[in-house]
Formats: structure tokens, C-alpha cells, sequence
């Protein structure tokens, strides 16, 4: 299709028009004559949002979310890729499984969905995966997300053995041992209150502590997922200031908005790995993105069926939906707020984390020759965050009843509009 869009402001506040043709941006003089004509005064034109980490649920557990249903979802959050995390049934840890991903996402998927890979076989921190050959798939993003690479020696490996890849390892950072399987609440007055199993901070800043100095002994790439500590920034700052390893972080849109008083509800929607932490936390990550400590958000969307959510609080899964509601939060703690203008927003959701999963041709700028990808951004529209109307076919939404930014008009994914208001 052809597309142009006229009057848009860049984020570096420039006002462009914007013409679309076989899936490139080109001159707008030479737009086709039958091109769609979209007027897009008073509204932002960003690249194309980058999730750098999705769960999609397929193969496997199709009955919380499947790749069409997720992928819709982060059309209408303003997404044009996402990364698959590999917690599926079976894990994503052989090439063969990576493939499938791969082609789920390229027959049902609105926007582009790239395969991340196991580090461990099954998930389970004993044996390495099929790094290389995955790598052989074009896999450059590895985790065993939902459950930590607590062996010193397993992470060392893994590290050393992706660097000729351009390999980085993803790491959800839980000490098992002081953060077990029943944790679920932070480690607090609260949690001592509630009767919840504590999820102390230093679980999760000691494995971060010891991986960025393992990246740094071994030269491999690590990136740090969900950081929901003030401790865990302060590592990832010195790591930076120290500038001997490649280093890079992310923070969740439910880790800068929402606390502990959440889970006095005993509302298992507000139940999350690692948990929801208190206002000093809160105001930590929120300065780390801002100064670029933390170099991305990542949504860690994790859709779940009620069935799995209809549980005593400790028991309940972990997890929230985040693609669709993202950008409005990043709206509401960064940009009104300051902290960030729509340059740091377009870094942070689009260009770092496609830089980091080495998505070449995503997070790319609005130029002529570069691939269409792009979202229309209403800076001044708001409503009420309503669950039933999610894309996803999963209703465990944190954000239902908040008054938040309802920015996304339009997503276009390599020329093709995926989503329009």
C-alpha cells in the first residue's frame, strides 16, 4: 500500500510530511497519485516500537495468548516488533524451535516477532542450549526468563560462548536461594504484614553485581531484564562508569508506575516477577531511564488465563499485560513529568532495544530509503484503561480504571497499517 502523512512533528519537533511506498519511506513528491492521505497535525511520528521482551504464549499455552492475538495487541501499544521470550511449551532452547517461532510470527503477526532463545536446555540452568546453532537462525537475544542463570559457571559459559554470535544474554537476575519459587511480595513491613513470602532487593542486585563482572572477565554481551531495585541501578551504573563491560538494562511500565500498596488488595493482577517494590524503588528506576542508566522499557508482557490468575496471592502466576498500555505509562511518569522529551522516548522504545537485540532495519529514523515503520502519537489524549477492550486474549491488565494517556493513532509496520484508530 501507499500512504502520506501530512503535517507530522518529529521528535526532534520538526513538522514533516511523511509518504509511504512498497514498504519504504520515500520523497513525498513521489508518492503514488491513489496514496492514502492521513493529516496528522498536532500529532508525534516515532519509529516503530521495539519490545525487547514479549510473552507470547505459543507453542503451548495458546489459551492465555497466541502470536495473533499478542501481536495485535502490540500493533495497538504502537509496536512493530517484539522479541518472543522462550518460556513456551517446548521451550524455544533448539534452532528447530526457533524456527517455528520465527514463522508463527510471520504467518499470523502484526508486527515483526523475533525469536529469543533459551540459555540452558529446558530452561533449567544445568546444560547449555543449542547457542550456536540458534545463533545459525539468527537468534541474538538469549534468556531463560521466568527463571534466573544462578550458576556462576553455566553464565560464564554462556557469555564466552556467544561473543562470536554478537550474542548478549538476557538475564532475569533472582537469587534462588534468597528469593525461591514462593517469593512473590517485596521484602518488607508489608510482606511481614500481609503474610506473603518476602522477595528481598538483594536477590535480585547480587546476581546482577556478579553477571556484570562476568561480562566484563569474559567480553560478552549482558543485558539485565526487569530492574525493579534501587540497588540493581546503582550496580548497572557503576558497570557503565566503569566502561570495561557491554552492559545494558531495562525497566517494566508496572516497575515505574505501580507499588506495594497494590498488593494489599491480595489481587493476584498485581502479582509479578519480580514484585511491585516501594516509592524509593520506584523513584530509582525512574531516574535510572532518564539518565540512561537503564538503556530500555521493556513491557515483560505476560498474559495469563483467570483460571491461572484464581489463586491464593502466593500461588497465583506471576505476571501482567504491558503492551498495549506502555507507551502511556512512559507518557505519564517520563514525558509529563519531564524527565524525558520524545528524543528519549523514541531511544528507549525503539532505537536502543532494537540496537541491542541487533535489529538492523527496526528503530531506524523517519528518512527517505528506511523502512516504513512507524506510530502516530496524540500527545493530549487520555481515557480510563478498560481490560475488556485489550487486544489480548488475556485480561490480566494492572492499569484497569486509571485515568492514563490513550496515545496510539496509527502503527504502521513496513508500509502496512496495523493499527487505526
Amino acid at each position: 500500500m501507499s500512504l502520506v502523512i501530512t503535517g507530522a512533528t518529529l521528535a526532534d519537533g520538526t513538522v514533516a510530511d511523511l509518504a509511504v511506498a512498497d514498504g519504504v519511506f520515500v520523497p513525498a513528491a513521489d508518492a503514488p497519485a491513489g496514496a492514502e492521505r492521513f493529516d496528522a497535525a498536532g500529532l508525534i511520528a516515532l519509529p516503530g516500537l521495539v519490545d525487547l521482551h514479549t510473552h507470547l504464549r505459543e507453542p503451548g499455552h495458546e489459551d492465555a495468548e497466541t502470536v495473533e492475538s499478542g501481536t495485535r495487541a502490540a500493533a495497538r501499544g504502537g509496536f512493530t516488533a517484539v522479541f518472543a521470550m522462550p518460556n513456551l511449551d517446548p521451550a524455544t532452547d533448539t534452532a528447530e524451535a526457533a524456527a517455528y517461532v520465527a514463522e508463527l510470527g510471520r504467518r499470523d503477526g502484526h508486527c515483526e516477532v523475533v525469536p529469543i532463545g533459551a540459555v540452558t536446555k529446558g530452561r533449567d540452568g544445568v546444560e547449555l542450549a543449542e547457542l550456536g546453532l540458534m545463533a545459525g537462525q539468527g537468534v541474538r537475544v538469549f534468556s531463560d526468563d521466568g527463571a534466573c542463570v544462578h550458576d556462576s559457571l553455566i553464565m560464564r559459559r554462556a557469555l564466552t560462548y556467544l561473543r562470536p554470535f554478537d550474542g548478549v544474554v538476557a538475564q532475569h537476575a533472582q537469587d534462588p536461594r534468597l528469593a525461591g519459587p514462593g517469593a512473590c511480595c517485596h521484602e518488607s513491613e508489608i510482606s511481614g504484614r500481609l503474610g506473603l513470602p518476602g522477595w528481598p532487593t538483594v536477590a535480585e542486585s547480587t546476581i546482577i553485581a556478579r553477571d556484570v563482572q562476568l561480562a566484563e572477565f569474559t567480553g560478552g554481551r549482558y543485558h539485565a531484564c526487569h530492574l525493579s531495585t534501587a540497588e540493581s541501578v546503582e550496580v548497572i551504573r557503576w558497570a557503565k562508569a566503569r566502561g570495561k563491560a557491554d552492559v545494558t538494562a531495562e525497566v517494566t511500565p508496572h516497575h515505574l508506575l505501580l507499588d506495594t500498596p497494590h498488593v494489599e488488595s491480595f489481587d493476584t493482577t498485581y502479582k509479578v516477577n519480580p514484585p511491585l517494590r516501594t516509592s524509593e524503588h520506584l523513584e530509582a528506576v525512574r531516574e535510572g531511564l532518564a539518565d540512561g542508566t537503564i538503556d530500555i522499557v521493556g513491557t515483560d508482557h505476560a498474559p495469563h488465563t483467570q483460571q491461572d490468575k484464581d489463586h491464593p496471592f502466593d500461588v497465583a502466576s506471576p505476571g501482567m499485560l504491558g503492551l498495549e498500555e506502555a507507551l502511556a505509562v512512559v507518557m505519564e511518569v517520563m514525558v509529563n513529568t519531564g524527565r524525558l522529551d520524545w528524543t528519549g522516548v523514541a531511544d528507549r522504545m525503539s532505537v536502543a532495544p532494537a540496537r541491542i537485540g541487533r535489529l538492523r532495519h527496526q528503530g531506524r529514523p523517519l528518512a527517505v530509503g528506511e523502512p516504513a515503520h512507524l506510530v502516530l502519537v496524540d500527545p493530549s489524549r487520555r481515557s480510563t484503561v478498560d481490560k475488556h477492550r485489550s487486544a489480548s486474549k488475556a485480561r490480566n491488565n494492572p492499569y484497569h480504571g486509571l485515568d492514563l494517556p490513550d496515545p496510539v493513532e496509527l502503527t504502521v509496520w513496513g508500509g502496512r497499517i496495523t493499527f487505526r484508530r
